[in-house]
């Protein structure tokens, strides 16, 4: 809650030098029908060390739980320094950033923003970010059709994110463009190529390639990307940030490279917060940019000779004809962005490839230890990067209850979406978990399992 310092005697005073008796006669317009009485039931007041006992109070309450669930959203560790900086007045609270006005401060950030986002995508250029990462993907599909210009449909597999899948439905379905999931392997959690080459699948405008998958299990890129390619389709990959530090970069994947990458970006420097904010990210090469929807900043001189930063590209209907837009998205999600730029800043490319290691040990040594327990094996045999699924013999909505009141999230329970593998748990360890985490993990699993 922001301080406020006005003492009853400015209030006053300002009142006088406006001619007003009250702060009431400043709103004396409204009909007094719609003026809502005095509220009831609203306890009175509390002193600021009162509200703080009272909300610690209540966060003990909630209680700290060992965080083991990851389905899209990682809890990675964050430098204090990170939101430190995002915080200050010049970032946090400067001109909307899509605006001609922003700040040469704002554009260059952004400028730095997408250069760090196609290198580490491996593309040519990267726009200045999206809602998140399912409306990327949506908009990759929307923009892989315009440029494919013959074809309406769209090729996901079922290992993409099921709320990836659903918000590209919910966007894309009443623009005539059908969307057709791909079956995966229920024996190794991927898509195989070699059924993809004996399918019917023709005329598409593009096929979405997840890696790491839904179920952080990793995809036949290098493959897939070559497939699209020979129907004459694009490929889409939806990538996680953070393995890119040590997976190919999906702008080298295949003979060619992926067309379009867009993935999530909280792992870099978003904390959890129920359910959000977040920002997609977009990058793709540059024969398609002219396709690209959001924003792009470029670096320029000025008459002087003086370097600038501009917006350059931004073809939405606030600067175009409406029926010339390629997008109608309003915000790029800015202060997300802002924040990790400086994370990737901060942590460099040697930090972020030992977060993405020790993400992908953790995760083994996790999976290492819970399969010993009888009444828990693994669901598929390929390698996974952070987070893989787990076949129990109780219900999974059991164990995590049980878990839960040992004080451990114990994982995403995979049944509501994928029935077909039956008593399945998603399990996630990022860099923050312990030696001594894993362990505990592992004893109240093997004492729930009884």
């Amino acid at each position: 809650m922001p301080f406020i310092p006005h003492t009853k005697e400015d209030v006053a005073e300002m009142l006088a030098s406006i001619g007003a008796k009250t702060i009431e006669e400043l709103f004396d317009e409204i009909p007094k029908e719609l003026i809502s009485d005095e509220l009831t039931g609203v306890p009175p007041g509390l002193s600021e060390m009162e509200i703080t006992r009272l909300m610690m109070a209540r966060a003990t309450q909630d209680g700290f739980y060992q965080n083991f669930i990851g389905a899209g959203a990682y809890e990675h560790h964050i430098p204090a320094a990170v939101w430190q900086i995002t915080t200050r007045g010049e970032f946090y609270s400067s001109y909307t950033p899509y605006q001609a006005e922003a700040s040469q401060g704002t554009l260059q950030l952004l400028y730095e923003y997408q250069s760090m986002m196609a290198s580490l995508t491996g593309m040519d250029v990267s726009n200045a970010s999206m809602y998140d990462g399912a409306t990327a993907l949506a908009e990759a599909a929307l923009m892989a059709v315009r440029s494919h210009k013959s074809s309406r449909r769209i090729l996901i597999p079922q290992t993409v994110h099921p709320v990836y899948r659903q918000v590209v439905r919910a966007i894309v379905s009443n623009q005539k463009i059908e969307v057709v999931e791909l079956p995966y392997c229920t024996e190794c959690g991927q898509i195989l190529p070699e059924s993809l080459a004996n399918s019917n699948h023709e005329d598409f405008a593009a096929l979405v390639i997840p890696q790491p998958n839904f179920f952080g299990v990793l995809e036949q890129v290098d493959a897939l990307t070559d497939w699209a390619h020979s129907k004459n389709a694009f490929a889409i990959g939806v990538v996680n940030p953070t393995t890119l530090a040590v997976l190919t970069p999906p702008g080298e994947w295949g003979s060619k490279g992926a067309d379009i990458a867009v993935g999530e970006g909280q792992p870099l420097g978003i904390p959890l917060s129920s359910g959000g904010p977040y920002f997609g990210f977009m990058a793709c090469k540059n024969e398609l940019v002219r396709q690209m929807p959001g924003r792009i900043i470029g670096r320029t001189t000025d008459l002087d000779d003086k370097e600038g930063f501009v917006l350059t590209l931004q073809a939405r209907e606030q600067h175009i004809r409406r029926s010339k837009a390629t997008s109608n998205i309003c915000t790029n999600q800015g202060l997300m962005v802002t924040a990790a730029t400086i994370f990737m800043s901060l942590v460099g490319p040697e930090g972020l490839r030992r977060v993405a290691a020790q993400s992908h040990a953790n995760t083994l040594e996790l999976i290492e230890q819970l399969v010993k327990i009888k009444g828990v094996e693994r669901t598929f045999s390929g390698p996974v990067f952070h987070e893989a699924p787990l076949t129990l013999s109780p219900p999974v909505a059991d164990v995590l209850n049980k878990l839960k009141q040992k004080g451990i999230l114990g994982g995403y329970n995979l049944q509501g979406q994928y029935p077909e593998l039956g008593n399945t748990l998603l399990v996630c360890a990022t860099e923050t978990k312990t030696e001594s985490d894993l362990r505990n993990y592992a004893t109240a699993m093997q004492q729930v399992l009884g």
